[in-house]
């Protein structure tokens, strides 16, 4: 499969797709996500459809200046088992992944310059880029690389969510990295044999548990021996208060030099918290003691315009799901696991109502699947039946009608909104609904148990990726305790497929089985905006909250 570093390789399944973005079948965005994450560069994929250049690019402006950035600080901890966007907005500063996701649903190469996939997705050429130090001076090489893969598939690890995304280089038996899944060409060539195809693998790289760690890494001396490969090294980390990165200028960057990058101007940035309650972040705005904002929501974007900030916006497949926790007793019984309780949560629950009520109606009602329209193996299988008059009596039909729900969110904007009104549409089917409102450093420990909650969701390239991060079963991000031999199934057969056309085939059963077996209340896709105040560069708003340090720059 080798075909030289800098060749222009095209997969076979990118020329299809070409052809269906020509005649109007897929968007720009998914050919860019299909095409990349197959191995074609981002340049390249966008030249083929009439893109000179990037939508967005590191920033150029001269060193110097602080940026302040409001954003919850949450405790660092072992990136592999990372489950908030946030904490790697911080370590992304010294910490970079192999692969990056950009703002058109492209992907790029960081420490790998480029890979080619096979033409079934059952191998990969990575190629590093050369040159790259880690701030120690050691060379960055396919050695870490084969490293990082072994780490990230050890499932022994709690929380360790890697292990899903490379389980097609895991060994079952094992729960490690599988003998001979990952063999060293040279000092920057390195082959990835999975066991079976994974479209999805590139993809799952540049998720934010990639942080790519030094051989010595340590997860209790993250901060006190911090070594990585980016341009900044963290100051200090105070979960709930700040956290401060500042320019390393005894490193020097591998992105100095590389073609087209630039960027890390700044010489220090620091993400201060100000709570979960948005008034409190425009307070902050308007005060001048931030220049950013991590997002904006609800009716303070409408504040924020008129504070004189710029919006960034973007569509995405962000979401928040309600769902039961199937392995979960309530007074010795699980009441999530039978379906037809998980049925009537559903039918009395409006998505519109809630998308509404809870985001001001700023984004698009979901289907109760949890692939999104923007996703390139979206397939349209319509929306679940909403009949609240049939809830109750399925409810007694299952011998649950008695259940007090506890219905537990964060204590935020949208989200605490979300569940505000969905327990209201209980309460006005007929159940009895109590709401438990925690504020993060509560609800961020326990997010995966409680037995009735709403979750926050990050956008994801492919649908099939966040399909099996969430919902196989024994993954570290499952949540509803759902456990479905026949979904497995076919979430492994659907991973198996190139061409995101072909794939929709069975992504369609897939989402159609989802909604039968009434796994989640899934109301809304949402539209995410960011604020920042004029003269703040390269802090567009990522579908994946992303926040790139060495794209931020100050006008001066």
């Amino acid at each position: 499969m080798s075909r030289g570093r800098h060749a222009q390789w095209i997969h076979p399944a990118v020329r299809r797709e070409l052809c269906d973005f020509r005649n109007g079948r897929v968007s720009r965005r998914e050919f860019l996500t299909r095409a990349t994450a197959l191995g074609t560069s981002a340049v390249l994929a966008r030249g083929m459809i009439g893109m000179a250049q990037a939508e967005e690019s590191p920033s150029e402006a001269p060193p110097g200046h602080t940026l302040r950035i409001q954003m919850e600080v949450r405790p660092l901890k072992d990136p592999r088992t990372y489950d908030w966007s946030e904490i790697a907005n911080v370590s992304r500063g010294w910490l970079e992944y192999l692969v990056e996701y950009d703002r058109d649903g492209s992907l790029r190469g960081m420490l790998l310059e480029s890979w080619e996939a096979s033409d079934d997705a059952s191998e990969y050429l990575l190629h590093v880029r050369p040159g790259v130090t880690w701030t120690n001076g050691d060379a960055f090489t396919s050695a870490d690389v084969a490293r990082l893969m072994k780490y990230w598939c050890d499932r022994s690890v709690e929380g360790n969510s890697m292990a899903g995304r490379l389980a097609a280089l895991g060994d079952p038996e094992t729960e490690r990295l599988a003998e001979g899944a990952v063999e060293i060409l040279d000092d920057l060539t390195l082959r990835l044999t999975l066991a079976y195809p994974d479209v999805a693998l590139m993809v799952g790289l540049s998720d934010y548990p990639a942080a790519c760690v030094h051989a010595s890494h340590d997860p209790d001396s993250m901060l006190t021996d911090p070594i990585g490969t980016g341009p900044y090294m963290p100051e200090e980390v105070v979960p709930t208060q700040r956290a401060v990165l500042v320019r390393n200028h005894a490193h020097q960057w591998w992105g100095t030099e590389a073609d087209g990058w630039g960027g890390a101007t700044l010489e220090r940035i620091e993400f201060l918290d100000y709570g979960t309650d948005p008034a409190s972040w425009l307070a902050a705005a308007e005060a001048g003691e931030i220049d950013m904002l991590y997002e904006n929501v609800g009716t303070f974007i409408e504040a924020a315009d008129l504070l004189g900030w710029e919006r960034s916006e973007v569509v995405t497949g962000a979401t928040v799901v309600l769902r039961g926790n199937q392995r979960a007793l309530l007074d010795g019984r699980a009441v999530y696991a039978d379906k037809r309780m998980r049925k009537a949560l559903q039918l009395a629950i409006s998505n519109e109502i809630a998308l509404e009520l809870g985001h001001a109606g700023l984004g698009t009602v979901a289907e109760n699947h949890h692939v999104a329209p923007i996703h390139p193996d979206y397939a349209e299988v319509g929306p679940t039946e909403y009949d609240p008059a049939k809830a109750l009596p399925l409810a007694e039909e299952a011998g649950l009608a008695d259940v007090t729900h506890e219905l537990v969110t964060l204590d935020d904007g949208f989200t605490r909104r979300t569940g505000d009104a969905c327990a209201a549409m209980l309460r006005d089917a007929g159940f009895s609904v109590e709401r438990k409102v925690l504020p993060g450093s509560a609800f961020w420990q326990e997010w995966k148990d409680y037995p009735l909650s709403i979750t926050e969701w990050n956008h994801r390239p492919l649908g099939i990726q966040v399909l099996a991060l969430a919902y196989r079963t024994g993954e570290a991000w499952n949540e509803t305790g759902y456990a479905d031999p026949e979904f497995d199934a076919l979430v492994a057969e659907a991973l198996t497929i190139a061409d995101a056309v072909e794939r929709q085939g069975i992504m369609a059963r897939i989402e159609r089985k989802l909604q039968e077996d009434a796994v989640i209340v899934q109301p809304f896709w949402r539209s995410l905006y960011r604020h920042v105040r004029p003269g703040v560069l390269g802090a567009e708003m990522h579908p994946s909250f992303e926040i790139h340090p060495y794209k931020l720059a100050l006008e001066t």
